[in-house]
């Protein structure tokens, strides 16, 4: 059968010995050549000797633990402020256990008892290997941070880009098609009202009314491209949002602010006005609610958008779905302008919280938004989107 073979010993150890015994650095260097290894050490009895060593590449520090005016514990201490610690074992003739795990607490590899020296070996050759493993943990750990990083600004750039070319399209279709739609809405009004002949008045009300379907089509491909009652502000839009969604569903839902109006950072309002439709969205899925809450905040410099339900909830299992990007887009969008997104959820309803901080200078709300400043913003209805062409 195979066998799992052990790690390959070393051939050659740098060893950093501190200790004003040469008898005793004698004794360890020898139990340690002992084991197979080449040993190249260098042994040192004060703090300036040991700081000045390690600037020298080492393996492994061996301490003792009492050195006149100096210490083992401070030493570990200095190895442990390096910008790469190195392996470090504590020596003593004496050493009480409660010192001993202090000192393995602190960082220490192991610890020894000089009368005890046959350990030494085995302890030097783990406490390389374990140090090395841990080197390759935390360098794994950084190229996955970094990957990660790289991972969520790609799909931030592409969330935005998404976003950008969206408006563009919306924007499109508003200047090219909905002006031209009007205008040919207008003309076809005018033959309707100058034409004496029946048949042309039926076939213009019937083109008439195609056109017609066709700017009312415009207006919620546009809407869903980029929301423009959004030109209105977050919560004009989220207020109309809820009345669309109780209209639409029947389910009610009350929207509270604490501001009546906010001035906000570029971006921030249309990844709440996201977060929240595609909140509803779900809600309308797969929640079967009967009261939904929508409520935003703004205080101590944090945005917050809650939205609340009490429907059936969610399970984890539906959270863990290989294909359920819907929370996971929340995140993502969230993440473009330093925000996060909580989600909690029972078999009493569940729970979507978006945080977004602010700069309380360049991105809080102004005086001229606070909560006593007059709306002179025009009134809209809750029937269609108020800032798309008008009444055509």
């Amino acid at each position: 059968m195979p066998s799992h073979s052990a790690p390959a010993r070393r051939t050659s150890l740098r060893v950093l010995h501190l200790e004003d015994s040469e008898l005793d650095h004698e004794l360890e260097m020898a139990h340690l050549r002992r084991g197979g290894a080449h040993v190249e050490s260098m042994r040192v009895d004060s703090e300036p000797a040991f700081r000045a060593a390690l600037e020298l590449p080492w393996d492994i520090v061996l301490s003792d633990f009492n050195v006149p005016g100096f210490s083992g514990l401070a030493a570990l201490d200095i190895v442990k402020s390096l910008d790469r610690p190195l392996p470090f074992i504590l020596i003593s003739g004496e050493i009480g256990e409660d010192v001993a795990v202090a000192a393995m607490r602190n960082g220490a590899s192991d610890y020894l008892l000089k009368a005890n020296l046959a350990r030494l070996a085995p302890a030097v050759e783990h406490a390389i290997d374990a140090h090395e493993a841990r080197l390759a943990r935390e360098t794994a750990d950084q190229q996955l941070a970094q990957s990660r990083q790289r991972l969520s600004e790609l799909a931030q750039h592409l969330q935005t880009s998404v976003d950008n070319e969206r408006a563009a399209i919306a924007r499109e279709i508003h200047d090219d098609v909905g002006g031209s739609l009007t205008a040919l809405k207008f003309d076809i009004a005018w033959i309707l009202r100058h034409s004496k002949d029946a048949q042309v008045q039926q076939r213009a009300q019937a083109a008439l009314e195609v056109v017609t379907h066709a700017i009312e089509s415009s207006k919620r491909i546009m809407h869903n491209l980029h929301p423009a009652i959004l030109e209105q502000g977050l919560v004009a839009a989220l207020q109309w949002m809820g009345a669309r969604f109780e209209k639409r569903t029947g389910v009610t839902c009350t929207f509270r602010t604490s501001h009546e109006a906010m001035q906000l950072p570029s971006g921030v309002p249309l990844v709440a006005y996201r977060t929240a439709q595609e909140a509803l969205t779900n809600i309308t899925k797969h929640a079967n609610a009967s009261r939904v809450s929508v409520d935003l905040s703004l205080a101590g410099g944090v945005l917050s958008l809650e939205i609340s339900d009490n429907g059936v909830g969610l399970r984890d299992a539906d959270l863990a779905k290989a294909r359920s990007f819907g929370i996971r887009g929340l995140h993502e969008r969230a993440s473009t302008v330093g925000g996060w997104v909580d989600l909690s959820s029972s078999h009493q309803g569940t729970t979507l919280i978006l945080s977004v901080p602010l700069s309380a200078d360049a991105h809080g709300y102004s005086s001229e938004f606070g909560p006593d400043a007059e709306d002179t913003r025009p009134p809209f209805e809750d029937s269609a989107d108020p800032s798309v062409w008008g009444t055509l």
